[in-house]
């Protein structure tokens, strides 16, 4: 009988670690649901304005919700923008915010903590008191004068993450690269004359990138948050576009409603606010179960 490829039954070992978790099946459950709203979301909630489609509709001015109904399922906050389609369609834009910072914080903290952790040295300490600078100013404040420096919206808001976001992953990057720099697969290739290119992408890269995905993997949603917290102060997209914190921003004025009823407009807050807080959980699930199928600690357990 033929035996199975070693990658081939390490790759299964792992599927089944990671799906007999079952935070992993929840976390993959509600990322299958928001990717299926998102692709469907034309049909879901087709466009008014073709254009334009994360232009959220309204019907009329008025500051005051409106509640649920049969033409507006999740009803209306401030300026009777429809709160259905801004869930459907911010569903796209939280993907378009998450994917975006990761790939552009992955690529450059992965780039600088691969040379930082390769190479060492003088090199090594400049890139990393390069990073510790970034770290001196925290997070938030720093994202936010990127953003009133270069103006509001939504695209700037991903730079200004992103701009900020990658020394997370250099750090990750650098001690993952460290553990394996000098095992003996490394120096061989070193002995046979292989390019310092070549030895970190096919040696090191591939056996130290575990770390910074599963730390990749947990910010996502976090990232989208900042994006919310931002838009929530204003600094976010122009107004009326399909965007959870925008919404959450529109209903501030409604989030107690009046003494005799102060719940009466807990649609505007509730139904975004949830969005964002199942977006948010499902990324940090799927995260906790990629780091326990990794783990080396408790792989083997």
């Amino acid at each position: 009988m033929a035996t199975q490829h070693p990658a081939l039954k390490e790759f299964k070992y792992t599927l089944h670690r990671i799906f007999k978790n079952p935070t992993a099946i929840l976390g993959f459950t509600l990322l299958l649901f928001f990717i299926t709203v998102a692709v469907m979301a034309p049909y879901l909630a087709p466009p008014k304005y073709e254009h334009n489609p994360y232009k959220v509709p309204h019907t009329g001015f008025s500051s005051i919700p409106q509640p649920p109904s049969a033409e507006h399922p999740f009803g209306t906050t401030s300026g009777q923008y429809d709160i259905y389609y801004a869930a459907v369609w911010g569903t796209r834009t939280s993907f378009k915010i998450g994917l975006f910072v990761v790939s552009i914080a992955l690529l450059i903290g992965v780039t600088l903590g691969c040379i930082a952790g390769y190479y060492g040295g003088l090199v090594d300490e400049v890139i990393m008191r390069c990073v510790d600078a970034f770290y001196a100013i925290p997070f938030l404040v720093l994202a936010m004068t990127i953003v009133v420096a270069f103006g509001r919206g939504l695209d700037v808001i991903m730079i200004a993450i992103a701009s900020v976001a990658w020394r997370n992953y250099v750090r990750v990057m650098r001690a993952s690269i460290l553990t394996i720099r000098d095992l003996d697969y490394v120096n061989a290739a070193k002995l046979m004359g292989v390019s310092d290119f070549r030895i970190m992408m096919r040696h090191i890269l591939p056996n130290s990138i575990f770390p910074v995905m599963i730390v990749a993997s947990m910010e996502i949603g976090a990232y989208v948050l900042i994006a919310a917290f931002l838009a929530f102060l204003g600094l976010g997209a122009p107004r009326g576009y399909a965007d959870w914190g925008q919404m959450i921003a529109l209903a501030r004025n409604y989030i107690v409603g009046p003494p005799d009823d102060p719940f009466l407009y807990w649609y505007t807050i509730a139904i975004p606010g949830g969005c964002i807080v199942l977006f948010v959980l499902a990324w940090n699930l799927i995260g906790d179960a990629l780091r326990d199928a990794f783990d080396p600690k408790l792989r083997r357990e």
